[in-house]
């Protein structure tokens, strides 16, 4: 007995060596996502006034979150404004913190349509609204109407049936946090659809063409509810100084519906604190907020005669080895991914895709740069079964991954 006991335990412990065996596949893999030393040198040689709004895109896209907002404040030229004591006190006197989530989830059952915009270069505002999807579709809203999916000549037409998103889908779609914001919508059973414009010029005819392609949806389905995400300032009502109307104010003159508007991007965090919104440093929130004051009238984002209804403000974000720590909640795990074994020349690019999906055509789940062996490689996965690819842009190979 003692021996068939010691035999057992030797094959036990031999198969569990060998399942635990990764097994590594070099592949043939191209990837349109930049490394850093590409986008830097590409800055450093540009000419065009707007480089750095170019780059703060590329970094978003590629899941640097960090460098997305350095390279936005170098666009803006960010600099420093300071409340008084006295202000600060006065603004926590005036105004409630509530949470931000909730309070739209609760003021959604009194429309049929939301707006909410984003920053081009923020994926935490993608984050934002993707956490907001599941509840709002408990809520009624079944359509999901975004700016960055191709239209026309470029509409994705079969996005709805394949259920996940590929890099043709869309420019700003190509950001894994956009591509999970619309993977998860179509799997709690959203409804999506593009609405922009990209016939007719910018400005003015813009607003219009894209308010039109929305009415036309919501005319085909009167009776059901509407989210719509859209990029800075199509979200404003009232009077645009530029446009006249912007998106949000075109789609009440056209359908008779006032929507629920909501800016997330005045007052998020900046690169460094010291570049916030005075506002935003005086409320020093520890959630996405809503303000409301003694009236419970939310706080509105207004620039003149224009505004959107809530103003939402967003915390600092925390790093963990320069990933944002939001990047690992909301059923996300942070996923530690061993570089060892993998002989490639440094830097590398590591990217974790759904093992059902194509990873020549799919959005990534989650993209990072590893500049060395000694460097931390953490994903934001949820539990399932990937496929990760590690290139350094000449060589690449892949290997399984279960996220318990």
């Amino acid at each position: 007995m003692k021996q068939t006991f010691y035999i057992l335990s030797i094959l036990l412990l031999l198969n569990s060596c060998k399942a635990s065996k990764i097994k590594i596949e070099k592949i043939n893999f191209k990837t349109e996502y930049k490394f850093s030393s590409e986008i830097e040198n590409k800055v450093s040689t540009d000419t065009v006034p707007w480089k750095y709004q170019i780059s703060a895109a590329e970094y978003a896209t590629k899941g640097d979150y960090k460098n997305a907002l350095i390279h936005w404040d170098l666009a803006m030229r960010a600099g420093q404004k300071e409340y008084s004591r006295n202000q600060v006190d006065s603004i926590n006197q005036a105004y409630t913190k509530v949470n931000a989530s909730d309070y739209i989830i609760e003021q959604a059952k009194k429309n049929q349509v939301i707006i909410i915009n984003e920053a081009h270069h923020n994926s935490h505002h993608r984050v934002f609204t993707k956490s907001l999807l599941q509840k709002l579709y408990d809520k009624g809203y079944t359509n999901l109407g975004l700016e960055a999916l191709g239209n026309g000549e470029y509409l994705d037409s079969t996005l709805n049936n394949r259920k996940y998103p590929i890099l043709t889908t869309g420019h700003y779609i190509k950001d894994p946090q956009f591509g999970n914001l619309v993977r998860d919508a179509l799997e709690i059973g959203y409804n999506l659809f593009a609405y922009e414009n990209f016939t007719k010029g910018n400005g003015k005819q813009r607003e219009i063409e894209q308010a039109k392609n929305i009415q036309q949806v919501i005319d085909s389905k009167p009776n059901e509810k509407f989210l719509i995400h859209c990029g800075f300032d199509h979200a404003l009502e009232g009077t645009h100084q530029s446009w006249e109307k912007a998106m949000a104010g075109r789609l009440t003159e056209y359908t008779g519906i006032n929507p629920l508007t909501i800016n997330q991007v005045m007052y998020s965090e900046k690169s460094n604190s010291k570049f916030n919104h005075p506002l935003l440093k005086a409320l020093d929130v520890k959630e996405p907020t809503i303000i409301i004051d003694k009236k419970n009238n939310p706080f509105k984002y207004e620039r003149k005669d224009a505004w959107s209804d809530i103003a939402v403000f967003h915390p600092s974000t925390n790093f963990v080895d320069n990933r944002p720590n939001w990047l690992f909640k909301n059923g996300n795990k942070k996923v530690s991914i061993t570089l060892n074994d993998i002989q490639l020349e440094f830097p590398v690019m590591v990217l974790a895709y759904k093992k059902e999906e194509d990873i020549n055509l799919a959005v990534p789940i989650d993209i990072v740069e590893v500049l060395n062996k000694k460097e931390n490689c953490n994903l934001g996965l949820k539990k399932g079964y990937y496929e990760i690819v590690v290139t350094n842009g000449k060589e690449s190979f892949k290997f399984e991954h279960k996220v318990k």
